[in-house]
C-alpha cells in the first residue's frame, strides 16, 4: 500500500501496528477510523475498496488506518475485537464508535453520524 503523502491519493490511508498505534491513532489531532482486518477474511476484502474511496472523501476530517489483526494481535485483544472486519473510530485517545461486520453500503452514513454526534464534522 502506498502511503506517500506526496501522491495525494492514499495519503489519508495508512497501516499501523503495535509500534506506531499510539502515535498515529491515539495521539492524532483528527479522529481516526481503524479497520481491523485479516488476509483470510473475505468480508474484509469486500470492504477494502470502499474504505480506500472514503479515505479520499474525508481528507482533513477523518484519518483512515488499517491494522492486520494477525500480524498485530495485541491491539485487537486490548480493544476486545472479536469479529472481522471491525472498524473503531478513535478521537482524543478514546474509542467513540465501533462498527462490526461488513457494511460497505452503510459505512459513509455511519461515519457521518459518528462525526456529527461527537462534534467532529
Amino acid at each position: 500500500m502506498q502511503t506517500n503523502a506526496g501522491t495525494g491519493t492514499q495519503a489519508n490511508l495508512f497501516e499501523v501496528g503495535e509500534q506506531d498505534f499510539a502515535e498515529k491513532v491515539l495521539k492524532s489531532p483528527l479522529p481516526v477510523i481503524v479497520d481491523f482486518w485479516a488476509t483470510w477474511c473475505p468480508p474484509c476484502r469486500n470492504l477494502a475498496p470502499v474504505y480506500q474511496q472514503l479515505s479520499q472523501q474525508y481528507q482533513g476530517k477523518l484519518r483512515f488506518a488499517k491494522l492486520d489483526s494477525d500480524e498485530h494481535p495485541q491491539i485487537p485483544a486490548t480493544y476486545h475485537v472479536q469479529g472481522l472486519p471491525t472498524l473503531i473510530v478513535f478521537h482524543h485517545g478514546r474509542e467513540i464508535a465501533r462498527y462490526v461486520g461488513p457494511q460497505p453500503q452503510r459505512l459513509k452514513q455511519l461515519i457521518d453520524q459518528t462525526l456529527v454526534q461527537h462534534g467532529c464534522a
